[in-house]
């Protein structure tokens, strides 16, 4: 059996990714593929539990690292890598750039120890595609004030966080052409359902 196609959502809070990794969800399945929509942190049980703690309590941003790579490894051994196994389609809502951009890029956690945690908890799995929604932090934030009764702790976080987020995704963009796609976030939502049927049919 043919391995399944793995992809990845990523941005800044706020930038509407989390509405366009529905969409393609739906629009996946509407073609026919067995599609497993997930979530980091999260998507496991024990996922689940962490995230409860990464986005509620206050620790060393040491911990933070460890704890969301705790709940990737979990994560990949329950349903990641069994999906892509069964040839399904794995979509995402954040992966290990994530990690990077907030902890690293945000937090400011040395670049080197996440590469060394993404080696051993990864091995050599990466997404098929990653695509990154990309907006003005100022645009964002007032997207996400609107949406969000109750902010986690990220989300409360300053917009000084939020452009060093920004700027470490679009590195990542850049060091990564041939895996990720930059997604103007500021386009209609129409636009960018119809972008993404053009980039999913390369898959």
């Amino acid at each position: 059996m043919a391995r399944g196609r793995f992809i990845s959502f990523e941005g800044i809070d706020g930038a509407g990714k989390s509405t366009q990794h529905a969409w393609m969800v739906h629009h996946l399945r509407q073609q026919g593929r067995t599609v497993v929509a997930t979530r980091e942190p999260g998507g496991t049980p024990l996922g689940e539990k962490l995230r409860t703690l990464l986005l509620m309590e206050p620790m060393h941003l040491e911990t933070e690292a460890l704890l969301m790579f705790a709940a990737r490894r979990e994560h990949i051994a329950q349903v990641i890598a069994p999906a892509l196994a069964r040839g399904e389609w794995v979509v995402c809502d954040r992966f290990v750039d994530a990690s990077f951009a907030y902890q690293g890029g945000g937090r400011g956690l040395a670049w080197n120890k996440l590469e060394d945690l993404a080696r051993w908890v990864l091995g050599d799995l990466q997404p098929d595609l990653t695509l990154i929604f990309d907006a003005p932090v100022e645009i964002a934030q007032q997207r996400l004030h609107a949406a969000t009764a109750n902010p986690d702790r990220f989300e409360q976080e300053q917009s000084v966080f939020f452009e060093r987020v920004r700027s470490a995704y679009l590195r990542i963009a850049r060091e990564n052409p041939d895996r990720v796609r930059l997604i103007d976030a500021t386009q209609t939502p129409e636009t960018i359902n119809k972008l993404l049927e053009i980039i999913i049919a390369t898959l």
